[in-house]
């Protein structure tokens, strides 16, 4: 197997690219829980420890890291509790050492938000209405958009042609071309439908401490619909998704206008992210911590079992949006 670029991270490398900075580290290092980038928290010398992300080599390009800083820094000036980059006294938030792109962050302590509990989604919502009015006063240039053809269009044919085992293609391309046409016939929305969003609004990427929502990791900030960053939010049946969407929405219209049309593309954005995230472990799978750390992924039994989640996404897919009680 040929070196991965991140095989040459050592805690040597580690510690010396944040010095190189400008920074006097202590050399106490912890690997953080992080897959798509490389995440460390760093001791400093007479100071607090700060999180060191290195970027995956030829994943963003500079312009739209800078863009994902922007947008964070640009969030933290509204005064949200978004975990921005640091800057040098020069306003610089992205540094490279080693062919690595790298960017500092203070240290934030928290616990995912509990879900069930609808106060927390009235707090999320007026968050992310907070971030979306932001979002709206300006448009991204070089991030992605939340896109059918990436997405799913291009992620199937990948999984076809280097994933999916033969005796499984059949039932997964003819279940995908469904998805692709029932995504497509549902998902359309307009330019003035979109705005920057965070992109990967799960509870993983927020820290809840004193009834206050800090969101973390804009690495998927992206160019989408609203709701985007509201989706996630929602589990267990019907009822209980309908009562914390109109939390959600209760809080999330303080701050910034929701369509109601958005209601219908829950379900669309779920599939998009199925695809997807099977794809991106595909994508990765050349990074010997994926194979390490997502030990149950591609083996028969576990295409089977996507080829019955989605099945039950189509399913999804064929009923009646959620609705705002």
């Amino acid at each position: 197997m040929s070196e991965h670029p991140y095989d040459r991270l050592t805690p040597d490398m580690v510690i010396d690219a944040v010095e190189s900075t400008g920074r006097l580290s202590d050399a106490r290092l912890l690997a953080l829980n992080s897959y798509e980038n490389r995440v460390y928290q760093v001791g400093i010398e007479d100071g607090e420890p700060l999180i060191a992300k290195f970027y995956r080599p030829d994943r963003w390009t500079m312009a739209q890291i800078e863009e994902e800083h922007a947008f964070s820094l640009e969030l933290q000036a509204a005064d949200i509790s978004v975990v921005a980059p640091m800057a040098d006294e020069h306003g610089t938030t992205l540094h490279t050492y080693e062919g690595f792109q790298i960017a500092l962050f203070p240290r934030r302590g928290g616990y995912p938000p509990e879900l069930d509990n609808l106060d927390n989604m009235l707090i999320l919502g007026r968050t992310l209405g907070r971030i979306h009015a932001v979002g709206k006063a300006s448009s991204f240039e070089h991030r992605q958009r939340i896109d059918i053809d990436r997405m799913l269009a291009e992620n199937r044919e990948y999984l076809l042609e280097n994933f999916i085992p033969k005796e499984l293609e059949p039932a997964y391309s003819s279940l995908t071309a469904d998805l692709l046409q029932a995504v497509t016939e549902q998902y359309q929305p307009a330019p003035e439908d979109e705005t920057r969003v965070h992109g990967d609004c799960h509870v993983g990427n927020i820290l809840w401490r004193d009834d206050v929502a800090h969101f973390v990791d804009l690495d998927d900030c992206s160019t989408a619909p609203a709701m985007q960053d509201l989706w996630m939010f929602l589990n267990g049946e019907r009822h209980e998704r309908e009562l914390q969407l109109c939390e959600l929405i209760e809080g999330y219209e303080e701050f910034c206008d929701f369509d109601a049309r958005q209601l219908r593309w829950v379900e669309p954005l779920r599939t998009l992210r199925l695809v997807n995230y099977a794809a991106w472990l595909a994508r990765r799978w050349d990074d010997p911590a994926f194979p390490r750390a997502f030990t149950w992924f591609n083996t028969e039994r576990y295409w089977a079992e996507h080829i019955l989640e989605l099945r039950e996404q189509m399913a999804a897919l064929q009923e009646e949006p959620l609705r705002l009680l």
